[in-house]
Order: C-alpha cells, then sequence, then structure tokens
C-alpha cells in the first residue's frame, strides 16, 4: 500500500513516466501519511483509446490511487489534487492533443494482502 496505478496514452511515450512515479511517491507520503516504501506505482499504456466521438487528436492520462481505508474525503480531493499539478509539471502539451488528464484516490477492499519475498 498505497498501489498506485498511471495508465497512460501511446501518443505520451516522451513523458519521463519513471522519473514521475518517483515524484509522486513523496507527495503520497505527505499528503496521505503513506510509508515512502510502501509506494509501488505500475504505469501502463493504453492501446486503443477514443474520446467522445474522435479516435484521433487526444491523449489520456488516469491515475488511480488505491490506499488502505481510513483517509478523510478531504485528504482524498488534496491528494488528487496534487497528483494533477505534479502530472502538469511531467505531461507537456503536445501539438494536436488535447491532454485529459484525471486522478482518483480509492479505498483498498478489507480483504487486500500483500506477501514481500
Amino acid at each position: 500500500m498505497p498501489q498506485i496505478t498511471v495508465e497512460r496514452s501511446p501518443k505520451l511515450d516522451h513523458v519521463d513516466w519513471a522519473a514521475f512515479a518517483t515524484a509522486l511517491h513523496p507527495v503520497v507520503v505527505e499528503t496521505a501519511a503513506a510509508r515512502l516504501e510502501a509506494c509501488k506505482t505500475r504505469v501502463l499504456r493504453t492501446g486503443d483509446e477514443a474520446v467522445g466521438a474522435e479516435a484521433e487528436g487526444h491523449a489520456i492520462v488516469q491515475v488511480t490511487l488505491a490506499l488502505l481505508a481510513g483517509r478523510t474525503d478531504e485528504t482524498k480531493a488534496r491528494l488528487t489534487e496534487a497528483v494533477l499539478e505534479l502530472l502538469l509539471k511531467f505531461v507537456e502539451p503536445v501539438d494536436g492533443l488535447k491532454l485529459h488528464l484525471s486522478a482518483e484516490v480509492r479505498d483498498l477492499d478489507p480483504s487486500y494482502r500483500k506477501a514481500e519475498i
């Protein structure tokens, strides 16, 4: 915990996603009282995508942060705002592309377990 997933458009291959992830982890620690060594981020390159009736001219980034339950709605909102601010530092506008950046914080299910080997 936290389990972080970044789903991103293939049109954003130029972004340094590893640097984004390592910059994101301290933000999660500071905002949501997580432990730095517990932050894990996967960056997934999506395939086909469309926005509205258009399959071209758009790039999408969705960051989902799954945390153990107990954070207030205000903390979750502060974290999503901080994630969007950080995304704007890493994802530069690209000519001809409209960027759709979003973030969500959700609670992990009570059944969540992990193992470190």
